[in-house]
This record gives structure tokens, C-alpha cells and sequence, in this order.
């Protein structure tokens, strides 16, 4: 059974920067990785996989670096969300239910995921962050069970949380 923890984060100006960056860096790579899959079908009638898709990451990273302010495999993780949109909307079409195509995303994209890497408490008021840095977090309660990933979200009122799901 997983559960998930929620935690209020404060990051400074340079953290909430280095943040949004990864946060951006990442609904990048979503919006072109479902372009470049969309472009396969319509153009070539290919259907590609994540595995084909995972490999034009290294190439996109060295044409933007500005792709390196965000934990590689937080890229990686927002691939595979297209993979998961790709999955559902084809298993909807199947079961005759009303599908909803994968959309591009905009402003409405507002989470990032480490997996299982990448971060570590550094005391009960301190979580470290691989490419942002040290972020204070309200720690009101004990994490019980072994973390299996950390996504990083920010609200519609730009405050910033932390959510441990734990098995």
C-alpha cells in the first residue's frame, strides 16, 4: 500500500528560481516528447515507444543546455507521463469509453518527480535537492515506510510542497 506525505517547502528567491527552471525544463521535454510522437503517427503512421522516445533526450540536452537545470531523471520521469497518457488514451478507445487525446501542457503543468534519487533529509528542517540546493521544510510529522519517490509541486497560489509517497 503506498501513502503519500505532503510538506510545505520555503525556498529562497534563488531555490523558487532554480525550481521553476527544472519545473520548465521538464513541461519542455513532455510537450516535445508528445510532439515528436504525434509527428511519427501522422507523418509516418509509426507508433513510437518510450524506449524510442528516451533516446532523443541525450540529443536534446546537448542542443539546450538550459534542459541540465533540471535532475536527469526528472526528464526522464515526464516522458514516461506521456508514455502513461498515451497508455490510458489508447485503453479508453479499446473499452469504447470517451477517450481525450494527450494534450500539450502550459502553465497548468505544476509538478516535478525525483525517483528514489536525488534528495535526502539533511536534518528535520532541511531537505537537499539534486540542482536546486538545500530547501527548509515544515516537517510536522514523521515519514513511516520506505520512500519510493518525491514530487515536487507548486500551487495555484505559487506556494511550493513537497509529496513523499511511501510504500
Amino acid at each position: 500500500m503506498n501513502l503519500t506525505y505532503r510538506y510545505r517547502i520555503y525556498p529562497t528567491r534563488a531555490q523558487e528560481t532554480a525550481l521553476q527552471n527544472a519545473l520548465d525544463a521538464c513541461r519542455w521535454v513532455y510537450n516535445k516528447t508528445l510532439e515528436v510522437r504525434r509527428e511519427a503517427w501522422k507523418e509516418r503512421g509509426e507508433s513510437l515507444s518510450l524506449y524510442d522516445t528516451s533516446g532523443m533526450l541525450t540529443e536534446w540536452k546537448r542542443e539546450r543546455p538550459w534542459l541540465s537545470n533540471a535532475y536527469a531523471q526528472s526528464l526522464q520521469e515526464a516522458q514516461q507521463r506521456v508514455d502513461k497518457a498515451y497508455k490510458t488514451f489508447f485503453r479508453r478507445v479499446k473499452n469504447g469509453e470517451a477517450p481525450g487525446y494527450p494534450r500539450f501542457k502550459g502553465d497548468w503543468y505544476k509538478s516535478f518527480t525525483y525517483t528514489q534519487t536525488g534528495f535526502k533529509f539533511i536534518d528535520n528542517e532541511r531537505l537537499r535537492l539534486s540542482k536546486i540546493g538545500d530547501v527548509k521544510i515544515r516537517k510536522h510529522r514523521e515519514i513511516e515506510g520506505k520512500v519510493k519517490r518525491l514530487t515536487i509541486k507548486r500551487n495555484s497560489l505559487g506556494k511550493w510542497f513537497a509529496l513523499f509517497v511511501v510504500e
